[in-house]
């Protein structure tokens, strides 16, 4: 960028005021006078702020990058490493905000000869380890958490090595199954036996879910660790959807699937038609037919 220049006049400008302003002044001084000096400054650009990689230990998972803010860093296993790209845009970027090389990389603990950049879909670099890209977790708010280590099981905190930190506990697999709930006839459930629910502000087709957020606190969505077991479905209306924050949501008959935050033991069905729009699922992936509802619950609606 071309420095721009500014020039002032001061003496010119202070000389007008003085002639502005007294009216029964003299003449003025016949004699020859300097002309104005010409002040030249020159605008100085900012340094580039300097992106530091450090190695530290966080509490169940051993030494693992941090930021200059000491924030754990991740990586994401649907990247690459070789070569290096990153597959998080968007709400994802969101949610796991990248590092970006915005000047010299400041490493400790750290060997230099594994940091390196990759160019991202929106023309920034982001920083790599070993290949692999490196973000932020939105939700860790202080140093020291790593609120982002297994979440979705694609996503862990970074070693300075490039590796994946610390040892995640095993998820259970998810399985999608079914049980009958008084009222309601044959339902779906999880793993755990607790009742499944599909939102109708949602979309089948495409699959999309649109429940984040606040909304995803209340309403947990069924997110696919591994393979996904299925018993008392047809296997081909099951699926998956990537959900905003780049995890994969488990869909039966295109409709994304949730539990409820207020079901605490299996066969509750609490959820039952809450604002309207909130079902549980039949085997054929759509929702209980109207008329139906649960004769037994502990809804606090």
């Amino acid at each position: 960028m071309s420095a721009r220049h500014f020039v002032t006049a001061t003496a010119v400008l202070s000389l007008g005021l003085l002639g502005a302003c007294s009216s029964t002044a003299g003449t003025a001084d016949s004699g020859a006078t300097n002309p104005p000096v010409a002040v030249q400054r020159q605008a100085v650009a900012q340094p580039a702020a300097t992106v530091k990689l450090t190695a530290a230990n966080v509490q169940g998972l051993g030494q693992v990058l941090t930021d200059a803010n000491g924030m754990t860093l991740y990586r994401f296993d649907k990247d690459t490493a070789n070569p290096p790209q990153s597959n998080c845009d968007g709400d994802c970027a969101t949610a796991w905000p990248p590092v970006l090389a915005t000047g010299s990389v400041d490493v400790q603990g750290v060997d230099s000869k594994l940091v390196g950049t990759l160019m991202r879909t929106d023309g920034t670099q982001q920083i790599t380890v070993n290949g692999w890209a490196v973000y932020r977790y939105a939700k860790d708010t202080a140093p020291g958490q790593a609120k982002g280590q297994g979440v979705g099981g694609a996503w862990s905190a970074v070693t300075p090595a490039g590796a994946k930190a610390g040892a995640a506990a095993p998820a259970e697999q998810t399985a999608i199954n079914t049980t009958d709930i008084p009222g309601l006839d044959t339902v779906l459930t999880d793993q755990n036996g607790m009742t499944l629910y599909l939102f109708t502000k949602d979309s089948k087709k495409p699959s999309k879910s649109t429940c984040d957020g606040d909304c995803a606190a209340k309403w947990p969505p069924l997110l696919a660790q591994g393979d996904v077991k299925i018993n008392g479905v047809d296997p081909k209306l099951v699926g998956k959807v990537r959900r905003a924050d780049g995890t994969e949501q488990v869909t039966v008959g295109g409709w994304p699937m949730y539990r409820f935050a207020k079901d605490t033991a299996p066969g509750q069905a609490n959820g039952h038609a809450v604002g309207g729009t909130w079902f549980e699922v039949e085997p054929a992936g759509c929702k209980v037919a109207d008329g139906k509802k649960p004769t037994t619950t502990n809804s606090t609606y």
